[in-house]
């Protein structure tokens, strides 16, 4: 058995149809324009590739996309008053402040600062609490994301066995709340393995869904799946370089092997990553729609 590529890229663009129709229409029927705003604090090359990825998307679909990119010299009082005018601009229905932040900066702080309503990453405390309590306006985009590849892919989750493979505050414990709530599309049995699981592939082994955000490349090997799991694999490791120079990219399942066990997984690059970007967009639009009313 050879299991079926659960394809990031082709999700997302079809996603991406669906929120540049609804941005056209939001536009023409009520006037107004989704607009989103990036803040980049420093010149770390990652931070700095990720930020316009964003902005280039939004501007693809149609929304109304400013960026900031401020020196790693910048005051955290100098940031938290970008955030004050950001928040109190009705032009910009998302903010997205680019993580890491230099260390004279307190991210909890800086976080915590953006309207609620704004905060299209949903890490706002209150955006959190209302995800726990299965109410929430806005979901975070990594999850969000697998969460879409699962349904889209058809993958069964009310009464499934899920184990999600890593405890981030980004990806692990939101995908198993999302999972585990009594709501459509969940009802999952959900166990949450970390560092400090004992016996971690006597865990794995009994998933339906196997959920890996484990930050090693092929933490997981075929020996841990159960024959004709599902596989989501939301590890970007970089080991090595290609001949034309480009960083080698793998998960964090060997996915070669756990391909040949598994009846669905996602591959890395192509999988979890394009999604994220996309959600971040969606939950812009959403954003956009509340405040039309």
């Amino acid at each position: 058995m050879t299991a079926e590529l659960i394809r990031g890229t082709v999700v997302a663009e079809q996603i991406r149809g669906e929120i540049a129709a609804e941005t056209a229409r939001l536009r023409e029927t009520r006037g107004v324009v989704p607009g989103l705003v990036t803040i980049l604090v420093g010149e770390d090359p990652a931070s700095q590739s990720y930020v316009s990825a964003k902005s280039r998307t939004a501007r693809e679909l149609g929304f109304h996309s400013v960026q900031h990119t401020l020196p790693a010299s910048t005051s955290e009082a100098e940031l938290l008053d970008l955030l004050a005018r950001c928040n109190a601009d009705p032009a910009l229905h998302g903010i997205l402040v680019q993580l890491p932040l230099p260390k004279q900066i307190d991210e909890q702080r800086v976080l915590g600062a953006i309207r609620p309503e704004k905060d299209v990453d949903a890490f706002h405390p209150v955006n959190v609490g209302k995800l726990l309590l299965g109410n929430p306006d806005v979901l975070p985009c990594t999850p969000a994301g697998i969460h879409e590849l699962l349904l889209r892919s058809g993958t069964e989750l009310d009464g499934a066995e899920v184990v999600v493979v890593g405890r981030s505050n980004i990806v692990g414990k939101p995908i198993a709340v999302m999972l585990a709530q009594k709501a459509p599309g969940a009802n999952a049995t959900v166990t949450l393995c970390h560092t400090r699981t004992r016996d971690l592939a006597a865990h794995t082994r009994r998933a339906d869904v196997l959920i890996v955000a484990a930050g090693r490349p092929k933490a997981i090997t075929a020996e841990m799946v159960k024959p004709g799991a599902v596989v989501i694999d939301v590890g970007v490791n970089r080991v090595g370089v290609t001949d034309k120079g480009k960083a080698r990219l793998c998960g964090d399942v060997d996915f070669d092997a756990v391909r040949e066990v598994a009846s669905k997984i996602t591959p890395v690059p192509g999988g979890v990553g394009p999604m994220t970007i996309t959600m971040l967009m969606r939950n812009t639009l959403r954003a956009a729609q509340r405040a039309a009313g």
